[in-house]
């Protein structure tokens, strides 16, 4: 009787930590790709100033980077090293954060690369294709094959449909925004960890570029 008591309070307890933990992770995922959609900004932003957007996003991910410097070192920067670590996973405590680094190099490299308009689909790709991704495999992804490396079908098809829509808005062409939804979806599931930021805007770019001259 004692041993099943034990037992049943070893398993509740078990469930609780398993349901907070599951909950930090959420938590930390959306603060993350809030942060993640707030670049689909920079087309508008480059519309109507594209030195501007140019300068700002170097400046901030230079700021960014020695602000995370600091923040290793001990030194807390306010608001900005709070932010970076209620948006850190489990495995970035103690570590640089690269995810906003990356972010801001990939939409920086598309407008650096590409016309507006394709720099546009490519900035959204990486804002709201990876963005809705990793929020629909957080939530209501369960079927993990082995060939996506541990990146779930819903995730997949929740990248592509948001590229999809995306590019269509922009393009007003369904094969461009096929092209374009294929080409995110095939990098977002790559395990690229942080770095899909860059291969997803300047694969989708290139890619778009090409479908264009058909």
């Amino acid at each position: 009787m004692v041993f099943f008591r034990h037992n049943v309070i070893v398993k509740s307890r078990f469930f609780n930590y398993t349901i907070s933990r599951d909950i930090d992770e959420i938590k930390t995922e959306i603060i993350r790709k809030s942060i993640h959609f707030l670049v689909a900004l920079c087309p508008s932003m480059a519309a109507i100033n594209k030195p501007f957007t140019v300068g700002f996003l170097v400046l901030g991910t230079l700021s960014y980077t020695l602000m995370e410097y600091l923040r290793l070192s001990g030194i807390k920067v306010p608001i900005i090293s709070s932010l970076t670590g209620m948006a850190s996973r489990s495995k970035d405590i103690g570590c640089f954060v690269m995810g906003p680094v990356t972010l801001g190099l990939g939409a920086l490299l598309a407008l650096l690369l590409y016309p507006s308009p394709i720099a546009a689909i490519a900035i959204y790709a990486l804002a709201f294709g990876d963005g809705v991704a990793s929020l629909a495999g957080k939530f209501i992804g369960n079927w993990r094959p082995d060939f996506l490396c541990g990146k779930s079908v819903e995730g997949s098809m929740a990248c592509f449909c948001a590229v999809f829509i995306s590019t269509y808005i922009v393009s007003g062409s369904i094969n461009v925004s096929v092209v374009a939804a294929f080409t995110a979806t095939a990098v977002e599931a790559m395990p690229l960890k942080d770095y899909d930021n860059l291969a997803i805007p300047v694969t989708v770019g290139m890619a778009v570029q090409l479908a264009s001259l058909w």
